[in-house]
């Protein structure tokens, strides 16, 4: 069942993982939703950042969890961007993949079955 998930970003300039191999690249809200949803859509980000780990066999195969159908989309509001993601993926895989993306500069404001 999909779940929608209502995110915040209040400083989109900082909104930016510690690591820039994995972290945002665009800057405004069009540009950050394309990126989350294509983490969320793929694979990709996941490979990139298990082969970083000094034991990626280790890594927990769950945290690769994709959603083809994922959809993302972004509002500027004044100086801070809203992200509604709607997907399949779990919660705590959605997570790290913004922890990858944004760092801790973003906020989880609602959840909602849909």
């Amino acid at each position: 069942m999909p779940i929608r998930y209502y995110l915040s970003l209040p400083d989109p300039d900082a909104a930016r993982g510690s690591d820039p191999a994995f972290a945002f690249r665009a800057r405004g809200a069009e540009g950050l939703a394309q990126e989350l949803q294509q983490a969320l859509r793929s694979d990709a980000l996941f490979q990139r950042w298990r082969a970083a780990q000094e034991d990626p066999d280790a890594v927990d195969p769950a945290l690769g969890a994709t959603d083809p159908a994922a959809s993302v989309q972004g509002q500027q509001h004044d100086l801070h961007i809203d992200l509604i993601a709607t997907t399949t993926i779990p919660g705590r895989v959605l997570k790290q993949r913004l922890r990858l993306l944004a760092g801790s500069r973003w906020t989880l404001t609602d959840v909602v079955a849909v």
